[in-house]
């Protein structure tokens, strides 16, 4: 469907580079290839406002939460769009619309349960002129209150192949003839890192040529995380490799993807590794059961180290049951996960919305 060309201002208030940074910025990038004019809000020290005006995007950088507020009170009427990519922003952006008067769409990123705040949750989100979830389960919540949520999923862009960067990796850290297997997520509770921890202790207890890799920023789950590997043994076979920019170039290296989450909205990177024809292991928290539906990879409940070492082992014992599963799963991600379906997706929801004023 074309569309009247539209003013777009994305806003995102983190700091750091995860999955909705990166969403916030194909979206962007995107619906400027479809002709639209589109800016981004976003937080002054933030990895995305590096990004965003290297891909020569207008960037407007802030520094606190209360800043932006004000600067939508102040320049939000620019726009026909105000799209809120973070849930710390949703209440700034509708405490300020009396100013700026514009539709405000917001993307639920996340599939944590509401808290005892339950009460201001239910405002912010009932505020919004349109609310989109990424999954169904991040719209469960919304739901329960009566509210209804559009789903969007996220999208996974094609990534260039980077053999020598792979060798590099694997040079530089001594994994020359081992089998990796591999999972990013930031050292964070939510991401439980100590039960993928324990499961590669049964992992390499089975297999002398295995090693695991970990990358992701650190967090609260750091020290737990170095501790139970040094409880383990597994100071030269578990590698906490940190953060790294452009990671999905890396995971050609990987024998088997595993993630390990508690909660998890949609887990694009598991996406990613659908996309670099690496099978996947994951525990069923939230959208992963969606991610991983239709035999798209194996599922182990939330916590259970038995049984994700078990599904680990079965995929490293079986190369050939594991390539097959990793093509079934590429095929899906490529039909569903399309990045310009996906900002052609939010383009008629921001349509939708405009028509209804």
């Amino acid at each position: 469907m074309a569309h009247p060309l539209m003013r777009i201002l994305q806003i995102n208030t983190e700091r750091g580079w995860r999955g909705g940074e990166r969403q916030t910025l194909l979206t962007a990038l995107n619906q400027r290839k479809l002709g639209h004019h589109v800016e981004l809000l976003v937080h002054a020290q933030g990895e995305l406002a590096k990004r965003a005006a290297e891909q020569g995007l207008s960037v407007h950088r802030v520094r606190s939460g209360a800043s932006f507020g004000v600067w939508l009170a102040m320049h939000g009427r620019r726009y026909d769009i105000l799209h809120a990519q973070t849930a710390k922003v949703v209440a700034w952006a509708v405490f300020s619309k009396p100013f700026h008067r514009r539709p405000i769409i917001f993307s639920r990123r996340t599939s944590f349960p509401v808290g005892s705040t339950k009460w201001a949750t239910h405002w912010k989100w009932q505020n919004v002129d349109q609310l989109v979830a990424i999954s169904e389960a991040a719209a469960a919540a919304p739901r329960s209150m009566g509210l209804q949520p559009i789903v969007i999923q996220s999208a996974v862009p094609a990534v260039a192949p980077a053999p020598e960067r792979v060798r590099t990796f694997v040079l530089d850290n001594n994994l020359e003839g081992r089998r990796l297997v591999g999972t990013v997520s930031a050292l964070s509770p939510e991401k439980d890192p100590v039960t993928l921890i324990r499961a590669a202790a049964i992992v390499c207890a089975q297999f002398n040529d295995v090693s695991f890799v970990h990358w992701g920023a650190s967090g609260q789950a750091s020290a737990p995380a170095q501790a139970c590997i040094e409880e383990l043994g597994l100071q030269d076979r578990y590698l906490l490799a940190g953060f790294a920019a452009g990671v999905e170039q890396l995971y050609p290296a990987l024998s088997v993807f595993v993630m390990a989450s508690k909660f998890e909205a949609l887990g694009t990177s598991v996406l990613d590794a659908m996309m670099q024809h690496v099978p996947v292991v994951s525990t069923d928290a939230g959208g992963l059961k969606e991610t991983l539906s239709n035999g798209r990879g194996l599922l182990v409940g939330v916590g259970d180290v038995e049984a994700m070492a078990i599904n680990i082992i079965e995929l490293l014992d079986h190369p050939q049951k594991a390539a097959a599963m990793a093509g079934h799963a590429y095929a899906e991600v490529i039909a569903e996960y399309d990045v310009e379906r996906m900002a052609r997706r939010y383009l008629n929801v921001y349509a939708s919305v405009l028509s209804r004023r």
